[in-house]
């Protein structure tokens, strides 16, 4: 196993589980889920992760308030982002650009490249 280790955040539970099988089984890393962008600022109090793939659309916090967050505090500032989204509109994809986001995958994602994707966004390339 690795010492990395990733935060997953997205309100569908079948998604999350998906993504964190794939990223253990495939890429054996660690992985912890969180349901919400709430949920993900509390576990960020006790769990430093190497990364965090963040859903966009979420009920409540979504994924642009929770970056907001996470880039306006110096502890969490430095953990990569990597936002998972079904929205690629010209308009948001000026907004991911203006973010300081690692990357972005789109969904639906694919369970087989999920691995690589996530490696070569954050430079974990082998």
């Amino acid at each position: 196993m690795t010492d990395r280790q990733i935060l997953v955040v997205d309100d569908e539970e079948h998604l999350r589980e998906l993504v964190q099988a794939c990223l253990e089984d495939l890429g054996g890393w660690e992985t912890v889920g969180a349901r919400s962008g709430e949920e993900c600022l509390q576990m960020l109090q006790i769990e430093q992760p190497s990364a965090i793939l963040l859903d966009v659309s979420m009920p409540g916090m979504d994924g642009f308030a929770v970056c907001e967050i996470l880039q306006s505090d110096p502890i969490t500032r430095s953990i990569p982002v990597i936002l998972l989204t079904a929205k690629v509109l010209p308009s948001d994809r000026a907004k991911f650009a203006r973010m300081a986001v690692a990357g972005v995958i789109a969904k639906p994602i694919e369970p087989i490249t999920l691995k690589e994707e996530v490696a070569e966004i954050l430079g974990w390339v082998e």
